[in-house]
């Protein structure tokens, strides 16, 4: 269907053409080219990290944490079930047991108020997950790992320059990871990166990396040759893609901004409609989110069917997000709820995504609004305000 507003657009916003033939003129399409490793140098010191590795997705980043995090059959990870399935599977591969927290109401983040008695002695790893880039509250799960010394995998694939007290997400657990599908607000087709925040990790997740050999300290002349030292697997991306990110990390500020724009357009616009008590709009305390998706919240799965029909028939792409995990067959197969998690399943019914996607115009802003308040609102019916 050609839509009126698509869901999302990608985009060039610099150099990214340029700077991709470039590549290939320089002859190396392999991984760990000269613009996968600007990439590298950037993120790690702009996230204020120890080390930064691209990976293909941000799916081998959390295949990677998991190995990082040595965890195996009989461990248990902590997660939302309010999230892909990307952060269960990567330690599921390990033989590990994903224990199902439910979500706040009002960042849809996992509760960190129940994360004390989600804890067991086989807990081994805390995967927050920073929905539609919002912060989880990290003083209190850092502190509450540290206390049981638990480790920390920030899943900060929507998070993209999100911070939480001023410091940015994905730095703040032993590992963080990142993603730049094209649905996300710095892109690269595909891709993603490995945050690592501790030390134990770097040497060792370079071996990962690259197929289970130390070819990372061959290349440095750590080593006289290079061989099979660990387990791991092919997780570098091609320079194609380093360099196309490279093009988009330098308008990165640019990019957020523009994202930025549109989502404060929104909640302005629909304000009136969360006040008569029609709608849910997005919530952010204590943080500063990057603009990364603008839902709203209906008041049941039938009237979300029904205004995601009604927007589709004026060229609107709205949609919903995530089945629970805990309530999927795969994790009905290998992970357990830690109770009933109450508030993932009235929001995983009610949640509808409207579009948002860098060069957004405002009049495509208004448009959607203007067909919500129809929806809620048709001539003769008061209560919505104005848009």
């Amino acid at each position: 269907m050609n839509f009126k507003v698509p869901f999302n657009r990608p985009f060039i916003a610099g150099r990214e053409l340029h700077y991709i033939t470039q590549a290939v003129r320089q002859g190396h399409l392999s991984g760990d080219g000269y613009y996968s490793k600007r990439c590298q140098q950037w993120l790690a010191e702009n996230f204020g990290v120890r080390q930064a590795l691209l990976t293909h997705s941000c799916t081998a980043a959390l295949e990677m944490a998991a190995l990082l995090c040595e965890v195996g059959p009989g461990d248990e990870v902590i997660m939302p079930s309010f999230t892909f399935s990307s952060t269960a599977t990567a330690f599921v591969l390990r033989g590990a047991t994903p224990v199902f927290v439910d979500i706040r109401p009002d960042t849809l983040n996992l509760d960190e108020k129940l994360l004390e008695q989600a804890l067991t002695p086989r807990t081994k790893v805390i995967v927050p997950v920073h929905y539609a880039g919002v912060p989880c509250e990290m003083d209190v799960i850092m502190d509450l790992a540290s206390r049981h010394d638990v480790l920390v995998v920030e899943d900060a694939a929507q998070a993209f320059f999100s911070t939480y007290k001023g410091k940015k997400l994905g730095s703040f657990g032993q590992l963080g990871c990142l993603s730049f599908h094209e649905t996300k607000n710095i892109i690269s087709g595909e891709g993603g990166a490995l945050l690592l925040n501790d030390p134990r990790f770097v040497g060792r997740a370079e071996i990962i990396r690259e197929k289970g050999t130390n070819r990372s300290q061959f290349f440095r002349g750590q080593v006289d040759k290079y061989t099979w030292v660990d387990v791991g697997s092919s997780y570098l991306p091609s320079e194609l893609i380093g360099a196309f990110l490279w093009g988009q990390i330098e308008e990165a500020e640019r990019i957020i901004a523009d994202r930025r724009r549109s989502f404060d357009a929104y909640l302005e616009a629909l304000r009136p409609l969360q006040d008569a008590g029609h709608v849910q709009l997005p919530n952010i305390p204590d943080g500063v989110s990057n603009g990364h998706l603008f839902y709203i919240v209906t008041d049941s799965l039938q009237t979300r069917e029904a205004l995601s029909a009604y927007l589709l028939g004026y060229g609107i792409s709205a949609i919903f997000h995530y089945v629970p995990l805990h309530s999927s067959p795969a994790g009905t197969r290998y992970g357990r709820a830690a109770g009933e998690l109450p508030v993932t399943v009235a929001t995983a019914d009610r949640l509808l995504r409207l579009p948002l996607f860098f060069g957004m115009d405002e009049k495509d802003v208004a448009y959607v609004a203007e067909r919500l308040f129809d929806f809620y609102c048709p001539k003769g019916k008061g209560g919505c305000g104005g848009v």
